[in-house]
């Protein structure tokens, strides 16, 4: 597979070069096809490096590089790329995902003045995450960890004329650019502590070295800053729901395939790291639960239907995050990162299939999301209707749904770690939150499901009276997504074992046997059909009863509604003094540091305008004041002499 990894990434950074030159003057309404072939190559090459590994005995990473891209002194940094059965995986989600999305993308985009700079961007978009996935060492994952944050940026300020657009474009950067000055300083510290070189393996053969210190502790902490703002942690969670300004596909491509993944990949691909210090796997945990509950609890009250699923994506990742948190003992290491890294795959099938389908309801709905404004559009969209159903089983965790067989393997694991783990009634306070959480997400998902597609028929005036089913190059991805919402998890894991089993051969990952826990998975599945009955109860049977609820507690609801004023605690405690601190600093520089400036030129001014008359140009002027000055000077010579 090493003749043709380079071709993975540099596919779609060749359609994205293409497109940017050729798109605007050729290729136009056409743009999409270099990305889609570019993509679709990719996919398939994935799959073969996957295959490739399954009939591999141990496993072992394959490692090409093609050159030395730094060479500074000791310090040697290869453009080294990696293939084992993380990577692999990762690459297979990615390509896969980008390929339905770039399909569907073709019908939704037709006819935007920014065709071709859209796909352009997606295509450097998948560049950067294959990149980041495919890399061998830490510098290289810094950079495509930067590039998927300027394409993030690139395209959910997409359509930049409108202002809120650039504002959430603005935000998504600057909050990512806190986590990455983290991430930046946890590779520096690697550095200082590993000497010269970052590749994956000599660091972490020579981890045990700094096992259980506050060094080791602190590295973890900073890479893991990274992850808390590409995958939208509490602190940093506050830009992903604005994200959804972009065009929908965007959504589905940051939130299933791209960008917020990169953070949980990250973490257990540094797991030798993390197995190394407990305090900072406590961390991960604990933020990952918190995350996970404080996003579900904000989507209940939402009501456009795109941020119900950006604060699903935040909950899930948390949910992520807790897995890899509750690896700190060495026999469910191995379970915990497969939770994490099984719930990151079934999630970008039924995730991206919720975002399109968002996307197809938005295209009928003349761009309306607020669910306030349309309902009952089953017999409308029949096709969105059924596949947002089977995403929205998936996602709530309904049994034998894909999201079901990931999330319970999370829990399961979240409950070992209260057992075996280093600090057990913390973990046992993570496992109780996940399990509320599952109840919360069946509710908020399918009150998302019922607003939408039950009820009285009603549509926007927006929608005019051509409100219609999205064309087949946006249903058939969806239909596809659907199948593999529903089954795919199943499949992959139960049936089969082939994930588990690919899984198993990344190099340092070390297979314990681990078995379902019926107990989580009956409770779970219990929490899960009553957060769904509830919604229907309140939005389908008595849909008065949410607003009578909504008013009997007015504070909850709009601290709900209002993400718990964290955007406005963020604008006051640290917006608004950094803006008042400018404003003292542009005064401080403006009257003083320049006044006293001012005064020094001035001065010299004045002093240079004292002999500015005797510097008139005048050739006579220069005679005279010769003569006289020779005068003076025999003048006061003879007075010498005679003296």
């Amino acid at each position: 597979m090493a003749d043709y990894l380079w071709l993975i990434p540099c596919l779609p950074l060749l359609a994205s070069i293409v497109i940017a030159f050729a798109g605007p003057r050729w290729l136009r309404g056409q743009s999409h096809w270099p990305c889609l072939l570019a993509v679709a190559a990719a996919c398939f090459l994935s799959m073969l490096v996957a295959g490739e590994i399954i009939s591999q005995e141990q496993g072992d990473a394959t490692l090409k590089t093609y050159y030395s891209w730094v060479q500074s002194g000791k310090l040697d940094v290869g453009m080294t790329l990696r293939a084992d059965a993380l990577s692999a995986i990762m690459l297979v989600t990615v390509t896969f995902v980008g390929t339905l999305i770039a399909i569907y993308s073709a019908g939704y985009m037709h006819g935007d003045p920014g065709y071709p700079r859209f796909f352009a961007c997606v295509a450097l978009f998948i560049f950067c995450m294959t990149g980041l996935v495919m890399a061998d060492n830490f510098v290289l994952l810094y950079a495509g960890w930067e590039g998927v944050g300027v394409c993030s940026y690139l395209l959910i300020g997409f359509w930049f004329q409108r202002p809120s657009a650039a504002a959430a474009a603005r935000k998504a950067f600057l909050v990512n650019r806190i986590g990455d000055f983290g991430f930046m300083l946890g590779i520096l510290l690697l550095w200082s502590q590993f000497g010269f070189r970052l590749d994956y393996q000599s660091v972490f053969d020579r981890a045990d070295t700094l096992a259980g210190t506050s060094t080791l502790t602190a590295i973890c902490l900073l890479l893991f800053c990274g992850a808390v703002g590409k995958s939208a942690q509490f602190p940093l969670h506050v830009w992903l729901a604005d994200a959804m300004e972009g065009p929908s596909p965007v959504s589905a491509l940051i939130h299933a395939a791209t960008m917020v993944t990169a953070g949980v990949y990250m973490v257990a691909r540094c797991m030798p790291l993390y197995q190394l210090a407990p305090d900072a796997l406590l961390a991960v945990a604990g933020i990952g639960a918190f995350t996970a509950m404080l996003a579900a609890l904000i989507a209940l009250t939402q009501t456009d239907l795109k941020r119900v699923l950006a604060y699903s994506t935040m909950s899930q990742l948390g949910y992520m995050f807790l897995a890899l948190g509750s690896a700190a003992h060495p026999t469910i290491t191995y379970a915990a990162v497969l939770a994490a890294i099984f719930h990151l795959f079934t999630h970008a099938f039924f995730k991206a299939l919720l975002f399109l389908a968002a996307g197809s309801v938005m295209h009928a709905m003349g761009d309306v999301i607020d669910m306030r404004r349309f309902s009952g559009l089953r017999r409308l969209l029949p096709t969105t209707h059924w596949t947002f159903l089977m995403g929205a089983l998936a996602l709530s965790g309904f049994p034998l749904w894909s999201g079901f067989w990931s999330k319970d393997e999370i829990l399961g694991v979240a409950l070992e770690a209260s057992k075996k783990g280093v600090f057990p009634t913390y973990y046992m306070i993570f496992f109780m939150a996940g399990v509320i959480t599952a109840a919360l997400t069946a509710f908020y998902t399918f009150r998302a499901y019922f607003l939408t597609f039950w009820g009285e028929e009603r549509i926007p005036p927006e929608a005019g009276e051509h409100a219609h089913e999205s064309p087949p190059i946006m249903t058939v991805p969806l239909v596809i997504l659907a199948v593999l919402a529903a089954g795919i998890g199943l499949v992959a894991q139960p049936l089969t074992g082939w994930f588990g089993d690919l899984l198993a051969k990344t190099p340092g990952l070390h297979e314990h046997p681990h078995h379902a826990n019926i107990i989580v998975m009956l409770g779970s599945s219990l929490f899960a059909i009553a957060g769904i009955a509830l919604a229907y109860w309140m939005y389908v049977k008595e849909p008065k009863t949410a607003d009578e609820l909504a008013d009997s507690v007015p504070g909850l609801y709009d601290a709900s509604r209002n993400k718990f004023y964290l955007d406005e605690a963020y604008y006051n405690g640290i917006v608004r003094p950094a803006h008042a601190t400018s404003v003292v600093c542009r005064i401080f520089d403006l009257y003083i540091l320049d006044g006293l400036i001012d005064l020094l030129a001035h001065g010299a001014r004045w002093l240079g305008q004292l002999f500015r008359p005797i510097q008139n140009g005048l050739v006579q002027f220069y005679a005279l004041a010769m003569v006289l000055g020779l005068g003076v000077f025999l003048i006061s010579l003879v007075w010498a002499l005679g003296g």
